[in-house]
């Protein structure tokens, strides 16, 4: 009896550790979102310095036009072996006037994510097409020679 009651417990562990490996793995990146402080930023009320102390600093700024910080998250779930999924992604934009105060800040999700698919494993190039071997020693001959750009000439 007790060598069946082991074997019980060990086809236990045995699903268990099983069933645990194929459960769904969470991550977060980039700015994890408080919700709570990210609703005390008030347009007209804050600044770009009371903003910092709140948010911290933001995931990337505008290079052009007004002054916009973009406070950026996501959440993505994955079976093992499997490729990352989207669960949850949201962006927070908070616009300045020239002076450093709010203006607005705007929250996006996931509606607002453009998703791309590449067409096929190659990226298309003008001009002819060379083989292995022509890459390889396709200078062979060039380097050096007069009027190819070589030095002293």
């Amino acid at each position: 009896m007790r060598k069946g009651k082991m074997i019980g417990a060990g086809l236990v562990l045995a699903a268990a550790l099983t069933a645990g490996g194929c459960s769904s793995i969470r991550e977060s990146r980039g700015y994890i979102a408080d919700q709570t402080l990210i609703s005390s930023v008030q347009p007209g009320i804050d600044n770009q310095t009371s903003v910092t102390a709140t948010l911290g600093r933001p995931t990337f700024t505008s290079q052009f036009g007004e002054p916009v910080w973009y406070y950026v998250s996501s959440v993505t779930g994955r079976k093992p072996f499997v490729r990352p999924r989207i669960r949850e992604h949201a962006v927070l934009a908070v616009k300045f006037d020239a002076a450093g105060n709010v203006v607005s800040a705007d929250r996006t999700g996931l509606d607002q994510v453009a998703f791309l698919s590449p067409d096929g494993d190659k990226t298309p190039t003008l001009g002819r097409e060379r083989g292995f071997f022509e890459d390889l020693f396709g200078n062979i001959g060039t380097v050096g020679a007069p009027g190819a750009g070589a030095p002293g000439g």
